[in-house]
């Protein structure tokens, strides 16, 4: 096992074109060295081809992501695409401004793809994997929200967009 780790680690740690030498130490164990050990015979190691990954280039702008297409439902990557846990009858009470949404997303959210809340037409927090979103400090008062779902700067799709109405106390001072 120590012997298979270590034959790994110097695989990966040492250029394609190095020679891996394979030798036994003053305590009879195996090692493994990029250079020859003096006054210890030792045998070359025949490694196979590295393994390698063509990989794609993003084409990254520093942007806000796009606005979607107009989308019909036989394009749309999800099925279901909503914020949910806003109240639709009554204002959403949040004292500090602070609360989440839940986002409800069939099928399962794509590799590549993540979530952005929007809200009163602008890109709103951080992006994320997660079907939960929090917003900090909203002011009081009626705004829209809805959720997309990017990959990069690109916008893959996004939800109807839905009114609430933020109610904060006021503390004013005695």
């Amino acid at each position: 096992m120590r012997r298979s780790l270590i034959y790994l680690l110097l695989l990966v740690t040492l250029p394609a074109v190095a020679q891996i030498y394979k030798y036994t130490d003053a305590n009879g164990n195996p090692a493994y060295s990029n250079q020859p050990p003096n006054g210890t015979p030792s045998e070359t190691v025949d490694l196979p081809p590295l393994n390698s990954v063509n990989t794609k280039k993003p084409n990254v702008q520093n942007a806000a992501p796009t606005t979607p297409p107009q989308q019909n439902q036989a394009t749309a990557a999800y099925s279901v695409l909503a914020l949910t846990d806003l109240p639709t009858d009554e204002a959403l009470r949040a004292n500090n401004g602070t609360f989440t949404v839940g986002v409800a997303i069939q099928p399962h959210l794509q590799s590549g793809h993540l979530l952005q809340l929007v809200i009163d037409g602008k890109s709103y927090g951080q992006i994320s994997n997660v079907p939960r979103l929090q917003v900090v400090n909203l002011e009081r008062g009626e705004h829209s929200l809805a959720v997309r779902v990017v990959s990069g700067t690109q916008v893959i799709q996004q939800s109807e967009t839905l009114t609430a109405t933020v109610q904060r106390v006021h503390v004013g001072k005695p």
